[in-house]
């Protein structure tokens, strides 16, 4: 998927798409003017007015995007979360609906509308901010990526930059990439958590971010996910054996186990696995009384090394399932997730986009 030492083809060529140079075009980079001169960072970034949806990129030819940059504000004077409020689009070769909808700090792993630092493969969140996507995203006649301002307020300082490539003739057998976003506030007893369903045709799974909202006392991860392959019906043909197990952690993320020593709950970061979001105070500078808040749990698995193919259908759950001493208990938390997946088109219309309000973070 990535190619590190990569075939020099004729007729390849590298674009980026920036505030300052918006089609992508040869020798069009850096012109705009600032009080220093021409071609002196005179227009680094964009703002989003509210309630509009602002075309970021729009690519005619056949290619793949290799890389996206973001970075934004976090917050504003108006009450919300900007990482939750601001969604992310993404289509392939003229299609009417997204391959790819989701709020963009759950797409890049920062969970509740709150930022964490990710060092991964695919997806990195650097100091302060800096959201990168790896995913290889290919095209074979357009590409169009959208942003969607629902905060209350214009959302100012937003600078990004999108890296492509064109002129490579795809084979009619690359898979085209997906990202969607659900939620589940609360979850019910007993059912297990969709991550993903609808999927039809063939494909390759390759990640999933979860956050995790815990609103019941006691250890909350040891729900197993599944995955149901070409037909599964009541039992699965992947089945892991806990939440922290498929983030590539385990027993709890603690130091320690014990009921006596409050055990210290311990984050991490890694190439395809990791728990970097561990949250029990608001950050968010809207409340004036207090910043406490129910846990907030992030964590991710990218299935890069060890892709989960279909060839007829897909659909991903996972188990809402607790512990305390030695006993078993369904749970019911606040659950939201994101799956990355590549198949062939056309794809399966996606779930009604969920509205700002169904998305605020607890």
């Amino acid at each position: 998927m990535y190619e590190f030492a990569p075939t020099i083809r004729p007729g390849v060529v590298s674009r980026s798409i920036t505030a300052e140079n918006p089609t992508g075009a040869k020798g069009a980079g850096g012109r705009a003017a600032s009080q220093l001169g021409a071609g002196r960072k005179g227009r680094p970034c964009l703002t989003l007015p509210a309630g509009e949806t602002t075309e970021l990129a729009h690519i005619e030819g056949s290619g793949r995007i290799t890389h996206l940059w973001f970075t934004l504000p976090d917050h504003t004077d108006a009450v919300g979360f900007v990482l939750r409020d601001l969604v992310l689009r993404a289509y392939w070769d003229g299609e009417d609906t997204p391959s790819v909808e989701v709020p963009i700090g759950d797409f890049f792993c920062c969970g509740a509308g709150t930022r964490a630092l990710i060092t991964s493969a695919p997806i990195t969140v650097a100091p302060t901010g800096g959201m990168n996507c790896y995913f290889p995203m290919p095209f074979g006649t357009a590409a169009r990526i959208t942003i969607t301002n629902e905060h209350p307020v214009e959302v100012g300082g937003f600078f990004f930059q999108i890296d492509y490539q064109l002129g490579e003739s795809l084979p009619t057998d690359t898979g085209r990439f997906h990202a969607q976003w659900r939620r589940q506030n609360p979850t019910e007893p007993g059912i297990d958590y969709t991550i993903l369903d609808g999927v039809r045709g063939r494909g390759a799974y390759v990640g999933t971010f979860l956050s995790i909202t815990a609103l019941e006392r006691y250890w909350w991860g040891e729900g197993e996910v599944k995955f149901y392959l070409d037909g599964d019906d009541e039992y699965p043909t992947i089945c892991g054996t806990g939440t922290e197990d498929y983030a590539g952690g385990a027993w709890a993320f603690q130091d320690q186990l014990s009921s006596t020593v409050e055990p210290d709950v311990l984050t991490f970061s890694a190439p395809f696995s990791g728990y970097p979001q561990y949250a029990t105070r608001d950050t968010s500078k809207q409340a004036v009384y207090t910043t406490a808040m129910a846990p907030v749990h992030g964590m991710y698995r990218w299935h890069l090394p060890d892709p989960i193919h279909f060839e007829q259908d897909l659909r991903v759950t996972v188990q809402q399932i607790g512990q305390v001493g030695p006993d078993l208990f369904e749970r019911s938390d606040d659950v939201s997730s994101v799956a990355y997946w590549y198949q062939l088109e056309p794809h399966a219309p996606f779930p009604q986009f969920p509205s700002r309000n169904e998305r605020r973070p607890r």
